[in-house]
């Protein structure tokens, strides 16, 4: 019986989380680039109500939770110029791709280092309000645990700077 309760240990403590690691490190997590990312009337996609695992700057749009919900980027003086800053500070970061950069869009997606889930996070300036809006979204899964509030509080405090 000790030696069953032994095998089960090691398939559960040891073989299962390498199995799952290596499906990681191979793109089993990434998840399929969405189609309908961009700028819809100047507004940026919605996030998913069912589920807690992105956030968007017009969240308050649509009936959602606060979860969602998450100031935008504000600067002061040139809108081009700011949106200019912001590109090169998601460019610079670690684990990121910029898929599409415009003079007033930017799509970049971000990766986990271990397990290499992508998240998709997008930037629309808007010169009329001042401000830059910004979404992020996991694209697997119904929870991110803050990971994309985390981030996109990262590149407000760079742009901050």
């Amino acid at each position: 019986m000790t030696k069953i309760i032994c095998k089960i240990s090691i398939l559960l403590f040891i073989i299962l989380p390498i199995i799952t690691i290596i499906a990681g490190q191979t793109g089993l997590f990434n998840g399929k680039r969405p189609t309908d990312l961009g700028l819809r009337d100047g507004k940026l996609k919605a996030p998913l109500a069912e589920s807690s695992n992105s956030i968007s700057s017009q969240a308050a749009l649509h009936p959602h939770s606060d979860y969602h919900i998450i100031a935008p980027l504000a600067y002061q003086g040139d809108g081009k110029a700011a949106f200019v800053k912001l590109t090169n500070i998601v460019r610079n970061m670690n684990n990121t791709t910029v898929i599409s950069a415009e003079p007033t869009y930017l799509y970049a997606e971000f990766q986990s280092r271990l397990m290499k889930f992508t998240d998709d996070v997008e930037f629309a300036l808007d010169e009329s309000t001042g401000v830059i809006n910004m979404r992020s979204a996991s694209r697997l899964g119904k929870k991110d645990f803050g990971a994309n509030r985390r981030r996109l509080e990262a590149i407000r405090a760079a742009f901050g700077s």
